[in-house]
Parts: structure tokens; C-alpha cells; sequence
């Protein structure tokens, strides 16, 4: 037979005094004297009392949970993300509840909605490629649930934010190529209405006009940042009469569709087409030839939201200024790149 928990009640018989008194004995309210605080406490670890957990949140006004929104979780850098969060909530008594939006921006309105009436202490998110009103996770600060994003951050909406230096990275990426004698570099970028997209793009663009190389608009497509994009676009860029001879990609999902494509259309990479792309998924490293990219410290980022918004619930106060937090990126040079150069 189950055993009966010990309640407030039960304490509060034995020794004789209220049940508020035990509850503010327990929350180490100066109204309670110390002579009776250590007599509640003494009782409460003799019987091995445990606080209800619901009561114990209203208590607090808090659930002890963190909603997390993601586009996708199968993709791993969400999901690596992900584990940087649940590393810090765990280690600091916070559970998580996890939403996906799959890219659209209906899904993360109804994945906000759920989240307000949840009760959640504050929401990590990284916006759907399909978002460019910002007005539901405004509604959610204005409801007392802080915001902290990262990744795919709002550019108007005053917040915590968590990011890698995306301009850098892809001037980096860029660069490397132009180093390896590329001179028709194409780039297949993400939705322009995502902050991460234009970054990237303008990584590239500044890094082929300050080597003195010509920007073709016709050599710029965009994509979603998945597979079967990167592949439509590869095809579309290798149909062209003056077809490039290098392609960075915004995303590692996208470079592998293009990695596809080009063994499809028989294209020797790094010799006839070289690839890079952006992030340095796990698999990246496995494909033939292994794809050079910009790693991003996924886990760290996720790890710094969590801080970020753990901070911002346990201060119950709005910051003076809200931060945005730029992590380094870092070029992993592999073979899809590495196109001979001659003297080599």
C-alpha cells in the first residue's frame, strides 16, 4: 500500500500551532519566530515532507518551466541548442516545455497562445522563416513572460538576444573560396526577411567587392534553409550559360542539397564546383567529399539564452538595457573546398 505524503496539516498538528504558520515557517517569513522556524524544519526533514509542487508554484507565481520555440527540432542545430538550454534549467531547478513552428508563422502564433495560458516563466525562441510581425511575443513581456531569442532574432522587439557574428562568418567563408581561385562565386541565401539571411549575404557581397570581384545578381538566389531547397537552387545555378565555379551556402541543410545535386549532374567538387556552408552539422564532416563550413557554438548559444532568461525571471525586474550577446563563429576547412591552386 502507497504512503500517505505528509501535509502542511500533519506538521502543523503535531506541534500544536496553524498550517500558516507552517507555510511561512517553511518560506522563512520574518513574521515567524527563528524558535519556531527550527522546529518546523526539524519536523518537516524528520518526516521527509516534500512540497506539493502545484501549491508550491502559486505559491512562488511560478512554474518552474521554460517554453522553447525551434522551427525544427530535427534539425541539429535546434537541437543541439536545445540541450545548451536544458543543461542550465536543469542545473538551476527548471524543466522545459518544447514547441516547434516548422517554419511557420500560424503554428508559432498558436505555440505562443498555448505558452500564455501554461503559465511558463519565460520563452527562449528562434522565429519561423515565415515571421515578420512580431506582436505575439510583445504580447507575452507585456503578460509578464520574459523573451529571450536566439539565432533568429527580432531586430525591433527590445530583448535579451543570442547570436553569432553571421556577417563575419560568411566574409570568412567567402574569402576562403576567393583565396582558393575562385572568381564566380554564387550564393544561395535564406529568406530575406530573416536578420541571419541579410547577414550572411552581406558577408558575402562585401568580401567579393573588397577582393575586386563582380557581383552577379544572377549568381544570388535564396532558399529555406533545408535540403530541397539547396538542391532546386543547384540545379537553377549549374542551367545557367555562365555557371559559378564555388557556392556558399547560408545554411549546412542547403549545402548538402547542392552537394547532392552536383554529384547528380556528375560535377567533381572541389575540382569543378567548390562548397562551402554554414553551421557544421555532424553530418557535414561524413559526406564525399566532407563539406567545409562555419561552425556555430549551437550549444553555447543555448546555454547563454537560458542564463539570460533565468536572469531576467529570478531579478523580477526589467533590466536597464537589454543585450545582445555576439558568440565568434569558426571556418572548418574540408575537402569540398579545397579546389587546387596552381603550384599546389
Amino acid at each position: 500500500m502507497r504512503k500517505a505524503s505528509i501535509t502542511i496539516k500533519e506538521i502543523a498538528r503535531q506541534l500544536n500551532v496553524s498550517k500558516s504558520t507552517v507555510s511561512r515557517a517553511l518560506r522563512d517569513s520574518p513574521e515567524i519566530s527563528e524558535e519556531t522556524k527550527k522546529r518546523v524544519i526539524a519536523l518537516a526533514e524528520s518526516l521527509n515532507y516534500s512540497p506539493n509542487p502545484i501549491a508550491l508554484s502559486l505559491l512562488r507565481n511560478r512554474t518552474q518551466t521554460l517554453g522553447i520555440i525551434v522551427p525544427d527540432i530535427a534539425n541539429p542545430f535546434f537541437s543541439t541548442a536545445i540541450g545548451g538550454v536544458e543543461d542550465i534549467a536543469y542545473s538551476r531547478g527548471y524543466h522545459t516545455m518544447i514547441y516547434q513552428s516548422h517554419e511557420s508563422y500560424e503554428r508559432e502564433l498558436a505555440d505562443t497562445k498555448h505558452i500564455a495560458t501554461r503559465r511558463v516563466d519565460g520563452l527562449i525562441v528562434s522565429i519561423s522563416s515565415q515571421t515578420e510581425n512580431h506582436d505575439h511575443f510583445v504580447e507575452l513581456q507585456e503578460q509578464g513572460i520574459p523573451v529571450v531569442f536566439f539565432d533568429r532574432v527580432s531586430e525591433t522587439m527590445p530583448s535579451h538576444k543570442v547570436r553569432v557574428d553571421d556577417y563575419k562568418g560568411a566574409y570568412e567563408a567567402t574569402e576562403h573560396l576567393i583565396s582558393r581561385g575562385c572568381k564566380s562565386i554564387a550564393h544561395i541565401a535564406g529568406p530575406a526577411n530573416l536578420s541571419i539571411s541579410r547577414n550572411r549575404l552581406k558577408g558575402y557581397q562585401d568580401a567579393l567587392t573588397h577582393h575586386g570581384i563582380e557581383l552577379h545578381d544572377e549568381w544570388v538566389v535564396s532558399s529555406e534553409y533545408n535540403q530541397a531547397g539547396g538542391t532546386e537552387r543547384a540545379y537553377q545555378l549549374m542551367a545557367l550559360r555562365n555557371r559559378p565555379d564555388a557556392i556558399f551556402a547560408a545554411s549546412d541543410r542547403i549545402a548538402i542539397g547542392v552537394h547532392w545535386a552536383l554529384r547528380q549532374l556528375g560535377y567533381r567538387m572541389p575540382d569543378d564546383v567548390a562548397i562551402v556552408g554554414f553551421s557544421d552539422l555532424s553530418i557535414s564532416s561524413l559526406l564525399d567529399p566532407p563539406l567545409s563550413s562555419v561552425a556555430q557554438p549551437s550549444f553555447e548559444m543555448g546555454q547563454l539564452a537560458a542564463t539570460l532568461l533565468l536572469d531576467l525571471i529570478e531579478s523580477k525586474s526589467t533590466p536597464v538595457a537589454f543585450e545582445t550577446r555576439v558568440l565568434t563563429s569558426n571556418l572548418i576547412i574540408r575537402k569540398s573546398s579545397m579546389k587546387e591552386l596552381v603550384g599546389d
